[in-house]
């Protein structure tokens, strides 16, 4: 006597489907959660910057400064902006007028995001830089420019700190003398913590390529 197979077979076979397809109802969520990580690992891109990428550097952490009014500040206090710390002084023939009015023009290009963009205007030259003069000078530039005039002592550490070199130059009066100076911008992200390094001359364009960057970031 045949034994139709169908007969036998049908109720076993039904039944190893119906506990895989209960199992791939419970193990479905997890693949794909598993597929959508591993296809957000394959596209997302390491962040490339125009500036150099100092990421991790282990100078330049703190930046502190007391103001005309004896009010305390720091970097930190602009979490949740983009800062840029910058050396110079305010008798400076060109390279720190320019590199301030360039940062006006980004700031005023980003629109309202420039006003999560702090600029600080270190003084290379506190003889001469008081907290008044200061305070004028970074004024010709409009708001979230800072002036920072620390006393010499501190501004060595400072400048050891930074890795910022500069040195006086004498001129032909005992108040006539320049500086010289590292020029350049420290960029700092919306965690205050250091991450780039702009060279003087370096674009308006990349330069807010770069800040944009920074405050799209988390």
């Amino acid at each position: 006597m045949t034994i139709p197979l169908s007969r036998g077979v049908q109720p076993q076979a039904a039944g190893r489907c119906s506990v895989l397809r209960s199992m791939w109802r419970a193990l479905a969520p997890l693949a794909t959660m598993v597929l959508g990580l591993s296809l957000l690992a394959c596209s997302d891109k390491p962040v490339s910057f125009n500036a150099i990428d100092i990421t991790g550097a282990d100078y330049a952490k703190n930046l502190s400064w007391t103001d005309a009014k004896g009010q305390a500040h720091q970097l930190s206090d602009f979490k949740g902006q983009v800062s840029l710390v910058f050396f110079g002084y305010t008798q400076c023939p060109d390279v720190c007028p320019t590199s301030m009015a360039d940062m006006k023009a980004i700031k005023t290009s980003l629109g309202e995001l420039g006003a999560l963009v702090q600029v600080v205007f270190v003084s290379v030259d506190p003889a001469r830089d008081s907290h008044a003069v200061l305070d004028d000078y970074v004024a010709n530039f409009g708001p979230g420019f800072w002036g920072v005039s620390p006393p010499i002592d501190e501004l060595k550490a400072l400048a050891k700190d930074f890795h910022v070199f500069y040195q006086r130059v004498n001129g032909p009066t005992p108040t006539s003398y320049t500086m010289e100076h590292t020029a350049g911008y420290y960029i700092y992200d919306k965690n205050s913590r250091l991450r780039l390094f702009a060279r003087f001359g370096s674009s308006q364009e990349a330069m807010m390529a770069d800040i944009k960057t920074l405050l799209n970031q988390h």
